[in-house]
C-alpha cells in the first residue's frame, strides 16, 4: 500500500481455517479448501483474507496455542500449500494477514520444553517464573493464572489456559525471536497481522496490571516500528480506551495500523453467557461515538460484527429466525457504510447463525468446556446449557454449511466434521440463501461493490443525521461534491422523519433490502434500510 489511507480500500475476510473448507475428506478445513474458495470470495467483493492460526500446535486452543512459529500444521496442509494460497491470492490483488500470537506459546513449544526442565536452561527466562505465585489472577479460561513447575520447584504464568505458558518480554531474547517470526513472514509475502491480546505482553505486577502494562508500547514499536515492517497493515486485539487506543495507533506513534474497539460487541448481554435487554440506540450511539473519535484523532477505525471469539452478532441482536434477511442486512448497512475498514467473518455473508446442542460432548471450545465442568454442580443443567449454548465460541467455529446436502455435510467435507455441524444447517446455508428471493450474500455483494465504486464511502467525512430519533440510524458520507445518506431502521415497524436534505434536493434511491420501497416514504418495515446517493 501507497500510504496509510489506503488501507481504506481493504475489505477483509476472516478465515477460521479448520471449518471454512476441507479439501481431502478428513473432517478438517485446509488451505487447498481456502483456495478453491478464493473466487468465491473475489466475487463476494473481498480483497485481503485474515487467516486465524494454521501453524503447528497441539490445539488446546484450536491453534492459539502455537508449538512452531514457522511451519504449517499437518491438518491445514504444508507450506507448500500456503506458499501456492498466498500466490493465488496476490495474483487475484488480495491481500493475506496472519495471526501473530506472541504473548504465549504451546507448552509443546521446544522453548517451553527446555524451559521447564531447569533454572540454568537457556530458555528458561523467555517465561514468567516465581517461587510462589505472584498475584492471584484468574486466568482467562478459568483457574489460577500460576502452574506448579516441579522439576524447577516454580510457578510458571498462564494467562490463558495451562498450556499455554506466557512468554517473558522483559527478556531482549525474546523480544529479538518475535521480530524474527515477523520478518520470517513477511519476507515470505504476508502482508500484515491481525495480533493476538497483544496488550498481555507488558504486565505490572506490583500494581497487579495482568495486560497494558508500563512498557507495553515500547514493546510494540519494537516489534513493527522498524523499517523493513512499517508498510504492513497491522490490527491488534487490545482491550483498550480512547486514550489506549491512540497511544497505540496514532499516525506518528510508529505501532499498529488500528485495532478492534469492542464496545459494541458487549451490548446487549450481562456477561459471556447471560443476555439482558438492549436497545438499538446503544449500537447506533457506539458507533456515533468511535466514528467521531477515530476522524478527531485520525485513526483507522475497524467495522466488524462478527469474529472467533464471538457468537455470531446476527443471532444475539438481531432476529435470525422470521427476520433473518432484513435483519442481517441492515446490520451490514449499519456497519460497512461507515468509515473504516470493513471485516467480514465466514459464513457471515449468507447469514449464518447460532446452533443449539444439549449435550456438552457437542462442544469443543476450551473456555466453554471449562465453564461447564466448573459449574455444572451448583447451576441447573437446564440454565446451563442454554448459557453455553448462548454464549459459546464455537457458534461461529463450526463447519460452514456450503450446500443444503445433508449427507454430504453440507459441502463442507466428504468425511466427518471436526466438529459437528451448526443445528440449522439444512436450512441456513449459502446454496439456500443464492435460490432464495432474499439472499443475503447477493445483498452483501451490492454493498461492498457500492463501497468499491464510490471514494466517498472509503474517504468522505460521516455526519450522524439520525436526530434523536429512537431504534434508527440515519447518517451522511460526504466528499467533496458527493454524498450517500444511508437510513436504518431497527425492530419494528415505524415512520421515520428524513433529514430534510435528502428530500428534493438530488438524491436518488440505490439500495434497499426491501423491494417495496418507495423512495422517499417515510414508512420502514422492521430492519428496512435505504441508502440514497447524490
Amino acid at each position: 500500500m501507497a500510504n496509510r489511507e489506503d488501507f481504506l480500500d481493504l475489505i477483509l475476510y476472516q478465515v477460521y481455517p479448520r471449518s471454512f473448507c476441507d479439501s481431502n475428506g478428513d473432517g478438517i478445513g485446509d488451505l487447498n479448501g481456502l483456495r478453491s474458495k478464493l473466487d468465491y470470495l473475489q466475487e463476494l467483493g473481498i480483497n485481503g483474507i485474515w487467516l486465524s492460526p494454521c501453524y503447528k500446535s497441539p490445539n488446546y486452543d484450536n491453534g492459539y496455542d502455537i508449538s512452531d512459529y514457522r511451519d504449517i500444521a499437518s491438518d491445514f496442509g504444508s507450506l507448500q500449500d500456503w506458499k501456492l494460497l498466498i500466490a493465488d491470492m496476490h495474483a487475484r490483488g488480495m491481500k493475506l494477514l496472519m495471526d501473530l500470537v506472541v504473548n504465549h506459546t504451546s507448552s509443546e513449544h521446544f522453548w517451553f520444553k527446555e524451559a521447564r526442565k531447569s533454572r540454568d536452561n537457556p530458555y528458561h527466562d523467555y517465561y514468567i517464573w516465581a517461587e510462589k505465585p505472584l498475584t492471584d489472577w484468574t486466568a482467562v479460561f478459568g483457574g489460577s493464572a500460576w502452574e506448579y513447575n516441579e522439576a524447577t520447584k516454580e510457578y510458571y504464568l498462564h494467562s490463558f489456559a495451562v498450556q499455554q505458558p506466557d512468554l517473558n518480554w522483559e527478556n531482549p531474547k525474546v523480544r529479538k525471536e518475535a521480530c524474527d517470526i515477523v520478518d520470517f513472514w513477511v519476507n515470505l509475502g504476508v502482508d500484515g497481522f491481525r495480533c493476538d491480546v497483544l496488550d498481555f505482553i507488558s504486565k505490572d505486577f506490583k500494581e497487579d496490571k495482568m495486560l497494558n502494562g508500563p512498557r507495553l508500547h515500547e514493546y510494540i514499536n519494537e516489534l513493527f516500528g522498524r523499517d523493513k515492517v512499517k508498510h504492513i497493515f497491522t490490527i491488534g486485539e487490545c482491550q483498550s480506551d480512547e486514550k489506549s487506543i491512540y497511544d497505540i495507533c496514532g499516525k506518528d506513534r510508529n505501532e499498529l495500523t488500528t485495532v478492534f474497539q469492542f464496545d459494541h460487541i458487549h451490548i446487549g448481554r450481562r456477561n459471556k453467557y447471560t443476555p439482558q435487554e438492549f436497545s438499538y440506540n446503544e449500537i447506533r450511539d457506539t458507533l456515533v461515538k468511535w466514528q467521531d473519535f477515530s476522524a478527531k484523532n485520525d485513526l483507522l477505525y475497524m467495522l466488524f460484527t462478527d469474529n472467533h471469539d464471538q457468537p455470531y452478532y446476527l443471532s444475539r441482536l438481531g432476529n435470525d429466525k422470521e427476520l433473518r434477511y432484513e435483519s442481517a442486512t441492515a446490520l451490514a448497512t449499519a456497519f460497512y457504510m461507515l468509515k473504516g475498514i470493513p471485516l467480514i467473518y465466514q459464513g457471515q455473508e449468507f447469514g449464518s447463525v447460532n446452533s443449539f446442542f444439549e449435550d456438552i460432548a457437542c462442544f469443543n471450545d476450551i473456555e466453554t468446556v471449562n465453564y461447564f465442568n466448573e459449574k455444572v454442580y451448583n447451576k441447573p443443567l437446564d440454565l446451563l446449557i442454554s448459557e453455553i449454548n448462548y454464549g459459546s465460541r464455537d457458534n461461529t467455529r463450526r463447519p460452514i454449511a456450503w450446500t443444503n446436502e445433508q449427507n454430504n455435510s453440507f459441502g463442507f467435507t466428504a468425511g466427518k466434521p471436526w466438529l459437528q455441524m451448526p443445528t440449522r444447517a439444512s436450512e441456513v446455508n449459502l446454496q439456500n440463501d443464492l435460490l432464495s428471493q432474499k439472499s443475503i450474500f447477493k445483498f452483501y455483494k451490492e454493498l461492498l461493490e457500492l463501497r468499491k465504486d464510490n471514494f466517498v464511502i472509503r474517504r468522505g467525512e460521516f455526519i450522524d443525521l439520525t436526530n434523536g430519533q429512537n431504534d434508527c440510524f440515519i447518517f451522511k458520507r460526504a466528499l467533496d461534491n458527493q454524498s450517500f445518506i444511508t437510513v436504518c431502521n431497527f425492530k419494528n415497524k415505524k415512520d421515520i422523519t428524513l433529514p430534510k436534505e435528502l428530500l428534493n434536493n438530488g438524491y436518488s434511491l440505490v439500495l434497499t433490502n426491501y423491494p417495496s420501497r418507495k423512495d422517499f416514504s417515510p414508512a420502514f418495515e422492521p430492519f428496512e434500510v435505504a441508502i440514497y446517493k447524490k
